[in-house]
Parts: structure tokens; sequence; C-alpha cells
């Protein structure tokens, strides 16, 4: 049974096209995971499939009587009321009195770490706010949950409360998240927004990396073969085919459409290779820092020395004191006792979990320039929008307002502008928090190449097994404690159990090799045959029906086209199709090149 369809959808969001006639659909029982690069649409999907916002075309159509509850990115409440009323269900949605939440509000609201329930809800930090809104969502009864980065601000133990929930949630499940574990263990089919359209694979994320691979693999052959198709039409345009007029007319129009046909769109890379500074012998020592507020110690005695090349990874419960050892490091904050030793050439990039303040009317290029006009990179020199463009911000991009950013894009310029001022420390609050996967991925991938410390605090439990090769854990009352390797590591050193189910996802192998080309067709058909000069029988006959031939592949590749535009949303039936497209358009290459030997051959006979 199908919950929620949507049609020919189309909507444009500040002058740039989200969606392009795309289509979406949820059955019954299928937990979603939507991903994307930030900007594409994710948040603007949701809105729509919640009745929120309105598409500029296209047709929601959802199951009768379907109850929905919805998590925005960003919460709204009615200001002045308290954490416990602000928890519960909206008297519009349920039949009772919300009173009768209470008990699972509190209960909920103790699994999220929030306390004071008779405190005023304006009071409260941003991420206090969302996991409020997150107990909210979770009572009202639904038949579907919209949750829109419902992992952002839980700390590791409260992302895997909530993952073991919704994996165990009977209703259907639709989630914008870039917590890969989270992914993995809670949905079963994935949708990926890119161009403008809308793809859908039936698997979690591992078996998406695979079957994007696959994807991209089909629209590079499929435009190799168009090329060839191309190439060999133009040479039938520049002979002259003995045909009937209409026949010609006909292959007039398909060399026409190969040439207009539009090559699909390779993604951008964000690409970014390490332009720190030297570091010098001495680098950042704390030595026995102690930090409390009224009475509550969060660090108590604790010494360490950073070395070049380090890779750490910060982890503990919401609270705890973690961010506020990552400004002790950076120098916002002073210690109670104990003393920071920062060397002369240390240059610190820190990452904080709010962006500094943008300026919305000025221009993206403009903001990065700020950091530097030109840069060193391992490759030589790289000016500002070259930059950019590897940060996947398009030339047309770069000269547009930073107030037209979403808030992902915002981070991400962000972030580029920190790298671009050449850090030798690199501290990362939160890095993962509204950083899309592919971001991420990259920001992984630079971390590789980085020759000086990294110091991450993240609830991300992929990213720290993906960077950090030690981890340092808040323990409770001021107590860090050391372990070795990622988090996956951490969790067995500390008797811990890791609740996701495959712990190396999102490898770099998951393209599979192309194979090496064939021999075609064409090859043995000119083998030993180069020097004849006549016909035989045989191929008099084939000559004379060989473009009839080539008309009811022609037939039957556009019937195939227009059956891959009805499933476009079905990648199992548009694996299929797009296979029977290239296995067609094969054959007609091959029925192309015999015509150009016979054709070659028949001339050769008239002389």
């Amino acid at each position: 049974m199908t919950l929620i369809s949507i049609e020919h959808l189309t909507h444009t969001y500040t002058g740039r096209l989200l969606f392009d006639d795309a289509s979406f659909f949820l059955n019954e029982n299928e937990k979603a995971g939507i991903i994307g690069i930030n900007g594409t649409g994710k948040s603007t999907l949701l809105k729509i499939i919640a009745g929120i916002e309105e598409p500029d075309q296209g047709t929601v159509t959802t199951a009768q009587n379907l109850r929905t509850g919805y998590l925005p990115q960003t919460p709204l409440f009615d200001e002045g009321i308290c954490v416990l009323d602000a928890a519960l269900p909206s008297k519009e949605d349920i039949s009772g009195e919300p009173s009768a939440f209470i008990p699972q509000a509190k209960n909920l609201l103790g699994k999220l770490g929030i306390t004071g329930l008779a405190q005023n809800i304006s009071n409260l930090s941003g991420g206090q706010r969302k996991r409020i809104a997150l107990v909210r969502t979770l009572l009202t009864p639904a038949d579907v949950l919209i949750l829109d980065e419902p992992t952002n601000h839980l700390d590791s133990a409260m992302a895997e409360w909530l993952e073991e929930y919704l994996a165990n949630y009977r209703g259907g499940l639709i989630m914008v998240t870039h917590d890969r574990y989270f992914l993995d263990s809670v949905t079963n089919r994935i949708v990926e927004i890119d161009k403008g359209s809308l793809y859908n694979y039936n698997c979690n994320y591992p078996g998406f990396i695979e079957r994007k691979a696959e994807r991209e693999e089909i629209e590079r052959a499929t435009e190799r073969k168009r090329q060839s198709i191309l190439r060999t039409e133009i040479a039938w345009m520049q002979r002259g085919a003995r045909a009937r007029s209409t026949k010609q007319k006909a292959h007039i129009a398909r060399y026409e459409a190969l040439r207009d046909a539009k090559a699909p769109v390779t993604d951008a890379k964000a690409q970014i290779s390490s332009v720190s500074s030297r570091l010098g012998k001495t680098t950042i020592e704390l030595n026995n820092i102690n930090k409390a507020f009224n009475g509550n110690t969060v660090i108590k005695d604790f010494s360490y020395i950073f070395l070049r090349g380090s890779r750490i990874g910060i982890t503990g419960a919401n609270g705890c004191g973690k961010s506020t050892l990552m400004n002790i490091i950076y120098g916002n904050l002073q210690p109670d006792s104990g003393e920071v030793t920062t060397g002369q050439t240390v240059k610190t990039g820190y990452f904080a979990q709010e962006n500094e303040t943008m300026d919305n009317s000025m221009r993206v290029i403009d903001y990065i320039r700020e950091g530097g006009e030109v840069i060193k990179t391992n490759d030589g020199t790289a000016s500002a929008s070259v930059m950019l463009e590897r940060f996947l911000f398009p030339p047309e991009q770069q000269h547009s307002l930073i107030g037209r950013l979403s808030g992902g894009e915002k981070r991400r310029l962000y972030l580029l502008r920190i790298l671009m001022e050449a850090p030798n420390v690199l501290l990362l609050d939160e890095p993962t928090n509204d950083l899309d996967i592919t971001t991420l991925s990259i920001l992984e991938d630079y971390l590789d190449t980085f020759d000086g410390i990294v110091i991450a605090i993240s609830h991300d439990r992929y990213f720290l097994d993906r960077i950090a090769t030690r981890i340092l854990s808040f323990e409770g009352n001021g107590i860090i404690k050391q372990y070795e390797g990622g988090y996956t590591d951490y969790l067995n050193a500390s008797g811990r159990k890791l609740s996701v189910t495959d712990a190396g996802i999102g490898t770099k192998d998951a393209a599979r090799q192309q194979d090496s080309p064939k021999k075609t067709n064409r090859d043995n058909w000119k083998d030993g045959q180069e020097k004849k000069k006549k016909m035989s029988y045989n191929e008099q006959r084939e000559y004379e029906t060989i473009e009839d031939d080539i008309a009811k592949l022609e037939e039957e590749l556009e019937e195939t086209e227009k059956e891959i535009l009805k499933y476009s949303h079905d990648f199992v039936k548009l694996n299929e199709l797009s296979t029977k497209k290239e296995e067609l358009a094969n054959n007609i290459s091959e029925k192309m090149d015999r015509w150009m030997y016979l054709e070659e051959l028949a001339q050769e006979t008239a002389k």
C-alpha cells in the first residue's frame, strides 16, 4: 500500500531549480533516508511531504486519514511555555488531552538529557530545543514520521537509543540525516536528490554506495555509446544513404536527437589538498588542567601533549565539558588552574558548533577572499574562485549573496574559510552537524593528507572511526580517559556495544572496475575482408534489408527510452531498462558499422 505519492514535482527556491518533474513515493513499512548535497532541497522535500509547503507544480497524494509527525530542522515553540508543556503533543494532533502524555514525556526527556522541566523554553539552547521537539514528534500519534536531522545535538548514547527506537518503529519513516551508521541501521531505502531528480535505491547505505556507482557507470556507458553512434551517424549523413526518403528523414531525426542530447553531468568533487602552515616542535601542551562551573567539576587534573600528526576524537555526554576543553585549547577560556603551553608556530583553525557571524549581503567569493586571494596547495597555488569550485560552489553561485545559501551551504562555506587560512591545528566542534555526506567524505579525505593536528568533538560514530587514532572520553566527575583507536575500538575497550551493523560502510572500493573493452563484431567483419571487392549473394541480400533492420531497432530503442521515463523512480526497473537500452544501442551501432562496410563494398563492386 502506498502511503504517500508525489508526481511531477517541480519546485524552485531563491531562484534555483530544486526539483524538475521528479517523483517520490513511500510504501507501507518503508523507512526512507533522504540524502544529497546541501542546498539540493532535502528539507524542502520534507516540508512538501508534510504539507508545510506547497510545490510550484506537481501533486501530493496521501492515504486516507494518514497521520504524520514532523520534526523540522529548526523547531519553533510558543514562547513562555515550560519545557514539559513544549514536549507534549499539540491538542489538534490527538484525540484526548495532552496531559495524558506527561509520564511518557518525562521518560523521553530524561533519555535525551533534558532536566529542569519547569524552566522556560526560551532560556534553552538550540540543541536542547531540538531534543524537546524530537520528544514532541515521537509522542504524536503518527502513521509516518518525517524527521529532519534527528541526530543533530544528540550525543553518541542518545543517538544509539534513537537508532534502536526507530529501527523498531512499526510505521513509515522519512528521514534526512548525515549519520552514516544511523542510515545503515535504520533505513531500508535510500532516496538521493541529485540535480533536480530523485533516485530510489531499495537498500541501506552500503548498498546505496554500490548501486549509485552502478547507475553512474550506466550513464557513462550510455554516453560513450551515444558518442560512438553519433560518429557513425555523421558518417552516414556525409555519405548519403541508399534508402527511401522516409527512412532518410528518420535517420536525420535520429542524428539530430543524438546531437542535441545532453551528456550526463559529472558530480563536482570537493577536493582540497592539505595547505597547513609549518608546525614546530612545541605544539600544544596541557598541564594539570582543572575547570568547574558553579561547583560542578567538568575537567579534573588533565594533562596531555598534542603531537604533530595527532588525530584525537573527543566523546562524552552532552554538557560534560567537551566544548569547554576545546575552548581552553583554543584560548577562548582560561582554566581554573593548570597551564596551557602553545608553540609559537601554532596556527589554529576553530570550526565551532555555530558559524561565525556572516554578512548575508556579502557575496560568497568576497567572504572567502577575506581569508586569502591565493593559497598554496600540494599542487601549487589556487585562487579563491578555484577553491570554491572544488568545494561545490560552482562559478554561477560564487557571486550570489550569502543570504541566499541554505544552512548547510553556509556551514560548508564556513569550513572552507577556515581551511583557506592554512591552519596547522584544526579544532572541529561537531563538524558533522549540517554538513552533507559528500562534504563529510571530502573532509575525511582531506584530513588524511593534513600533516598538522586534528582535535574533533563528534557524536558521529562513523566520522570518529574514520579519522581518529585516539579517543579522549569524558567519564564523569571531570575524569578524561584515553582509548587507542577509533570509536568502535573505544566501545570495545570500555565494555560498551556498537549498535550499528557494518563498520566498513562507505569504502572507496564500492565502485566496480570497468570491464576491458571486448572485440566488436566490426573488428571481426573487417578481419581478412579489407581487400575484398565483390559482394557475395548473402551480402547482397543483407545489404537490401539492413536499413529495415536498423529502423526496427531504432523504434524499439525509442519505446525503451519512453519506458525509462515512466520508471525513473524505480531503480530496479530503471537498471533493467537501461541494460536493454544499452544492448539495443550496441546492436544499432554494430548494424551501422555493418551498413558502412556493405556500402563501401557496394561502391567498390559498382566501379
